[in-house]
């Protein structure tokens, strides 16, 4: 016995006619139809007749009423035992981009740890390449970081935001050093970079590399907090999510230079293997990344 085909007849005994069950069901007429015929197929009598307009219960209906009253109260009590447990256990296991980490989940870690603090939830931010490497070996549930186009069928991405990049230099930079568009130039600093394997960061070294523009060797700061500061110093310049330095262009501490890089956005994905089991801990992480990862 189908518990769909038991819904049905529930939300027909409720709403009096098929079509208004229809509506109450979301679907259409003659599905309930059918599923109010499979039911009587199974148990081998009529369960409703017409009366006037209203669909009325037979007598042998009536007769095994207990019985289906039986089954619809206890699907009832474990659906409302499911739906009203409060609390989310488990673990969950995550990688991240660094610049997701600092800027972007905080305030959604803050959401998920009220709902389900009973989680034991680990998040590391590392590069893309990482996050891929750890979610192909199944060390991690979820992996959420820039797109770099490596998946294959066996992982399912979602794409969440796609993010402005910008190229950035201190506002004290010598003004005839601003010209990132000319060919054939020697610049007097470098590249400042955070990750040697940020995607974006390679897409600026290969424009330098065409336009013939010469830097100093890059000077790799580990962090983009780090990597900030160093270009705040006069130290270079870099090629950031815009995200990351909106803070610092508002207050006049960056400046944004013009150039003709090809790549001028960036993708942010989440993924998960398609044959992960989504606990409920893992949909909630999910729900809240699909609500709040671009407000945040």
């Amino acid at each position: 016995m189908d518990l769909k085909h038991i819904n049905t007849l529930r939300a027909v005994m409720d709403s009096d006619s098929f079509l208004n069950a229809s509506y109450k069901l979301g679907c259409t007429q003659s599905t309930v139809t059918m599923h109010i015929q499979q039911l009587e197929k199974t148990l081998n009598l009529k369960l409703f007749e017409r009366v006037g307009r209203k669909m009325m219960l037979t007598q042998e209906a009536k007769e095994i009423m207990p019985y289906l009253d039986s089954i619809i109260k206890s699907v009832d009590g474990l659906m409302n035992h499911y739906k009203s447990s409060e609390e989310i256990t488990g673990k969950l296991n995550i990688a991240t981009a660094e610049t997701f980490l600092v800027y972007k989940m905080q305030n959604i870690l803050k959401e998920f740890k009220e709902k389900a603090p009973n989680v034991e939830i680990s998040i590391q931010g590392t590069n893309c390449y990482e996050v891929r490497k750890k979610l192909l070996n199944g060390d991690i549930d979820l992996g959420i970081h820039y797109d770099i186009n490596r998946y294959s069928d066996s992982i399912i991405t979602k794409i969440m935001k796609k993010f402005d990049l910008v190229l950035v230099s201190s506002s004290s930079i010598n003004r005839k050093y601003l010209d990132f568009v000319s060919e054939n130039q020697e610049k007097p600093f470098s590249v400042v970079g955070h990750n040697v394997k940020s995607p974006y960061r390679g897409s600026l070294l290969k424009y330098l590399e065409n336009k013939n523009i010469m830097m100093h060797k890059t000077l790799e700061l580990g962090s983009v907090e780090a990597a900030k500061q160093g270009i705040i110093a006069n130290l270079g310049i870099a090629y950031l999510p815009r995200f990351t330095v909106e803070r610092e262009l508002k207050e006049g501490q960056l400046i944004e230079l013009e150039h003709e890089i090809e790549q001028t956005k960036i993708k942010a994905i989440y993924a998960y293997h398609k044959n992960k089991h989504i606990n409920r801990a893992m949909n909630l992480f999910i729900e809240l990344l699909n609500k709040n990862f671009d407000s945040v």
